[in-house]
């Protein structure tokens, strides 16, 4: 067994063991831990992971617990009973509020869920039946073959045999093909491009933050028995917010170390500020403020990544020796129309970026795309994969239009790109950013993943990642995080991620940039080899030495508009060429 294996099953140990050894009080500090910590899981997934705030974690706490209290109390069901339904009504309020809310960005996003957060909690307050602020009473224990969960030191087990299983799924989550593509929702142009659906990830992220939230919520409404507004306000999601940040964002273990260390010092500064101050009061806000911002100020990141550091560590990502292969694209001929641009246009404001541009992109051939800075060439890359739409003009791919269609859809036709500046996901390893790029050829969704369902496919996405690191000379760097790579390697990156989604039209945004002369030398050997496989590639570049000795046909363009299109040997003789691009050089 490894070192972490050994660590993590002394920790269950020591929390299964603690009702037993410890006095009540800190037996009811360790429930409430990890009742916040439930939550906290699910901000880090909301937060850490898919870049959004949510300042309404403790309203959906709050209609889980008042379905339980309306079903039990009011409708004599057991509390068991009344867990998939209370849950089910949470992912309800959550899809609704999600799909409202997500599409928002930045402090919009933050606002938007501050709104509604107060707003349910008024409702709870408010609506008839809910028994206003004093709430409803008697709520009946949890039962579970026969054994109420009366004691203290049962709900404890319970609690945290339910935060175990949170953090395993969410860990399983993490660690497969839909985790990795909620990890490159912050980098949305990315992850479109790569083929995630980032509206309704974004969506299922929030409604499973909401979903923990609402076990957390039951737990709580059957471990006090008692359901009221006020720990559902918004003081209790700045709190909860507060935790995740405290521990780390970017770990789920941040979660519950933050819940913890939160608790810990609320509970210290309300025993202790008092006796200090000789009266009672509510002093410990105040302070704790004041320690929030210092530990904020001196951690940065949180906690979990210094705790980190003498932590054992997890085993590093890898993939398998061996696995099956994954879907491939039908090739279309050689020689046969792939892409044809007819007349494109795109207008900002009056600028005109792109004017009225036309060339077509045979089946099986390097086509260049080249121009002075400024002349349009990354502005036609965007409305090829749909990250900008034409103003005018028509794009077909095989045949189809695909102006005007999402980065997604064009992805899953069969583009994929590069970008100028690259896109990579930093914290993540080479193999898991290459693996990336497979995204659209797999199938597992978000509970085969948190079950754990999905490792045959996960092994084949791998071996496929893996298979193009090799490919790309970065095999020997797979387990390295990303951002620890050199920028040319960075760049290679992003062409291997490219290659694991099976394009059919590749196409590269000054892949050269920051390469050494024998790195270049190898990349046109690569791209030459997959012109001979079938894939057709497009590339933008400013060094041309290597475009000149690599593509089979070059296009010009200059203000937006093209000037030129051909061989090699007759672009460079183009006066018109000369003039704008190559200067006196060829004079």
């Amino acid at each position: 067994m490894s070192a972490r294996r050994l660590f993590l099953a002394g920790l269950v140990l020591a929390l299964a063991l603690a009702p037993l050894v410890l006095p009540p009080q800190f037996v009811t500090a360790l429930t409430y831990i990890g009742l916040n910590g439930l939550v906290c899981i699910g901000l880090v997934l909301l937060t850490g992971v898919a870049g959004m705030t949510s300042f309404g974690q403790a309203a959906f706490c709050g209609v889980a617990a008042y379905a339980t209290a309306l079903l039990t109390v009011g409708q004599g069901w057991s509390p068991l009973a009344s867990l998939p339904v209370s849950v089910a009504a949470t992912a309800l309020v959550a899809l609704a509020l999600g799909a409202l809310t997500v599409r928002l960005a930045g402090h919009y996003l933050v606002l938007g869920t501050l709104a509604w957060g107060m707003a349910v909690f008024f409702l709870f307050g408010n609506l008839p039946g809910l028994g206003g602020f004093n709430g409803i009473t008697g709520l009946p224990a949890i039962a579970i073959g026969g054994v109420a969960f009366t004691d203290p030191r049962l709900v404890h087990v319970l609690v945290w045999a339910a935060v175990a299983l949170a953090m395993a799924m969410a860990s399983n989550l993490l660690d497969s093909r839909v985790g990795r593509a909620m990890r490159s929702l912050p980098a949305e142009i990315m992850a479109e491009s790569l083929g995630v659906p980032t509206a309704r990830l974004r969506v299922a992220v929030f409604c499973i933050a909401a979903i923990l939230a609402a076990v957390a919520g039951w737990l709580q409404a059957h471990y006090v028995r008692v359901v009221n507004p006020s720990p559902f306000g918004v003081n209790a999601s700045v709190d909860y917010l507060f935790m995740v940040v405290i521990g780390g964002t970017g770990q789920l273990g941040g979660a519950l170390l933050g819940s913890a260390v939160f608790e810990a010092i609320r509970t210290a500064l309300r025993d202790v500020l008092p006796h200090l101050f000789g009266r009672s009061g509510s002093y410990e806000m105040a302070a704790f403020g004041i320690l929030v911002v210092l530990l904020l100020n001196t951690t940065g990141g949180g906690m979990m990544p210094y705790l980190s550091r003498i932590l054992p560590k997890p085993a590093p990502v890898r993939a398998p020796g061996s696995a099956g292969p994954l879907p491939r694209r039908e090739r279309a001929q050689p020689g046969q129309a792939l892409l044809e641009v007819r007349g494109a246009v795109k207008r900002f404001g009056g600028l005109v970026a792109v004017n009225e541009v036309s060339f077509e992109i045979r089946t099986g051939e390097i086509l260049g795309l080249i121009g002075p800075n400024g002349a349009g060439k990354s502005t036609l890359f965007d409305l090829l994969t749909g990250v900008q739409p034409a103003t005018a003009g028509e794009i077909r791919l095989e045949g189809r239009r695909i102006d005007g269609a999402s980065p997604r859809a064009i992805a899953g036709a069969g583009v994929a790109r590069t970008f100028q500046h690259v896109l990579l996901r930093p914290e993540m390893s080479v193999l898991e950013n290459a693996a990336l790029g497979a995204h659209g050829r797999g199938e597992a969704g978000i509970l085969r993943s948190a079950l754990r369902l999905d490792r045959a496919e996960e092994a084949r996405i791998l071996f496929e990642a893996q298979r193009q690191l090799d490919r790309v000379g970065l095999g020997e760097f797979a387990a390295q995080a990303a951002g620890h790579l050199a920028l040319g390697q960075q760049r290679i990156l992003e062409i291997a991620r490219a290659l694991a989604s099976d394009p059919k039209l590749l196409l590269l945004d000054e892949p050269a940039a920051g390469l050494r002369h024998h790195e270049k030398a190898r990349l046109s050997a690569l791209l030459r080899e997959l012109r001979d496989e079938g894939v057709t590639i497009l590339l933008v570049e400013h060094d041309m030495d290597f475009v000149m000795n690599l593509v089979d046909r070059l296009v010009v363009v200059d203000f937006g508009t093209k000037i030129a299109e051909g061989t090699p040997a007759s672009v460079r003789g183009d006066p018109r060429v000369i003039e704008a691009y190559l200067g006196g050089a060829e004079a």
